[in-house]
């Protein structure tokens, strides 16, 4: 009897979830409920909202009573969904008293998503009214901006401040006091903003705090003292902080960095970065250092065609602004010097740098021509060359849909001197500036004498599409023939 009781017991519980479900019904009444939210539009079947199911669902465990999570299922409520201009899933927007204020652009982890939204609660910057509060505030793992003021709240300084903190809230925190205490055991006189670094990364190579020093206190000045400061001469690159410090000649040191079981441990290592990293930089030379976990960077340390298994010392690689990369081949070692050698070198010209290839095809006289990062330079930047180029992935279906009408626009244009039809397996071959390319099929065009301004094609996917293309965009007339295609068809009519 028990038994039954039991697993009727079981079959009857439904798992409560911490993230709030509206519909095309409720959502308009409801949201408004909340000072703020994060709402995710979903599709059932869609992957990336499957994998981020679990973390949503964390995070919105951890922020119950901070931050609402809200799902809203698009399947079933088009109404809401269209309202919000949904065209992808997960689509993650933010909203405040009901009113959307932006997409959310963090990160889709818990982690991340909680981290995130706990900066976007409450005020742009948190009052601290004791040495309680700000030893308290300042102990967080990412740095702290503080500013110290007087009894009046209009003063420039304190409503510049503010302004710089609304805008930055997203990725820095901040905190003001106006305890005359503080101001004066942090050595302020009448008023002062400081930039702490968190306790965890203290090291001898720089001060643990920096002052802002300008005669001014402007928005755009506090901003620009912020983002110059924050991260110090050596930070620890995580989910959180690196869209903050990618876009930047950086050199990164992949090893096994974790400060919650480790903090010892990963310090050794980054202080020998910074060690041979300050060298070079008291020399004027200028370069974004970092370190990051191999495991959790594991994409990053593949990307580089280095093993994130091979042993516990540092794997060493520098990616430019450009996206250039750079690898240390020799092997990290404790007194310094290989990273001082490979420093030297990349400053003085003689690194050669890293790409993902695939071998050089030893026959490319198809009517697509195969393009590798080898010899991309030769191909599609050929200077006297229009060039249409489909950038793919082999397990991508519309690219596979695509495959016969781009042989068969190649073919067309087989005996046309000026116009190459190209594809690269970008899966396996590093994609050069200024292309992007985050979906399969990506397809550009590259007019002859202007290589570095490719044209991303929007257009239709047949080949009627791209010849009435490149009859507009090609530098000469197109010289055309048939296809093998139309060749079969003719003689088909003729039978």
């Amino acid at each position: 009897m028990f038994k039954v009781i039991f697993v009727a017991a079981l079959v009857g519980f439904t798992w409560a979830s911490d993230v709030f479900d509206y519909t095309d019904d409720d959502f308009d009444s409801n949201i408004g409920d909340h000072g703020l939210a994060l709402v995710e539009f979903f599709a059932p079947w869609c992957g990336h909202c499957k994998r981020l199911a679990p973390e949503y669902e964390a995070a919105a465990t951890r922020l119950k009573g901070i931050v609402a999570l809200v799902k809203v299922d698009c399947t079933s409520n088009s109404n809401v969904c269209s309202k919000y201009g949904v065209s992808g899933y997960p689509t993650l927007k933010i909203f405040r008293d009901g009113d959307e204020t932006g997409p959310y652009d963090g990160p889709r982890t818990a982690d991340g998503i909680v981290s995130f939204l706990k900066k976007q609660a409450g005020p742009a910057s948190v009052e601290l009214k004791s040495d309680a509060d700000f030893a308290k505030y300042t102990s967080d793992q990412d740095a702290s901006v503080v500013g110290f003021f007087g009894d009046d709240d209009k003063s420039t300084a304190q409503v510049e401040f503010m302004k710089a903190a609304s805008a930055l809230r997203d990725n820095y925190r901040f905190a003001h006091t106006k305890s005359e205490a503080l101001l004066q055991s942090h050595g302020i006189d009448g008023e002062g903003i400081v930039l702490f670094r968190p306790p965890r990364l203290n090291n001898k190579f720089e001060e643990s705090s920096v002052k802002y020093s300008e005669d001014k206190y402007t928005n755009n000045k506090i901003k620009k003292f912020i983002q110059d400061n924050i991260f110090g001469l050596c930070p620890h690159m995580t989910d959180d902080n690196k869209d903050q410090m990618r876009g930047k000649e950086l050199l990164v040191a992949y090893y096994d960095v974790d400060y919650v079981k480790n903090p010892k441990g990963s310090n050794y290592w980054r202080n020998r970065v910074m060690k041979v990293a300050k060298g070079f930089l008291d020399q004027g030379k200028t370069l974004n250092f970092a370190v990051a976990s191999k495991s959790a960077f594991s994409n990053d340390v593949s990307e580089f065609g280095m093993d994130a298994s091979a042993g516990e010392l540092p794997l060493v690689a520098i990616r430019t602004v450009k996206g250039d990369k750079y690898v240390m081949a020799e092997e990290f070692s404790r007194d310094g010097k290989a990273l001082e050698s490979f420093l030297q070198n990349y400053f003085d010209g003689n690194l050669k740098r890293y790409l993902k290839s695939e071998a050089v095809p030893e026959n490319n006289d198809g009517p697509v021509k195969v393009v590798v990062a080898e010899n991309f330079d030769s191909i599609v930047n050929a200077d006297d060359k229009d060039v249409l180029i489909e950038f793919y992935a082999p397990w991508c279906g519309h690219c596979k849909s695509l495959e016969p009408k781009f042989n068969e626009l190649g073919e067309m244009l087989a005996g046309d001197p000026n116009v190459v039809i190209a594809k690269m397996d970008a899966t396996l071959n590093d994609v050069p500036a200024p292309y992007e390319v985050s979906g399969f099929p990506t397809l550009y065009f590259s007019p002859a004498g202007h290589k570095m301004s490719p044209k991303k094609y929007e257009g239709g996917r047949e080949v009627n599409d791209f010849v009435a293309y490149l009859k507009k965009e090609a530098s000469s007339p197109l010289v055309m023939g048939s296809s093998k295609k139309q060749d079969d068809d003719d003689d088909k009519t003729e039978l």
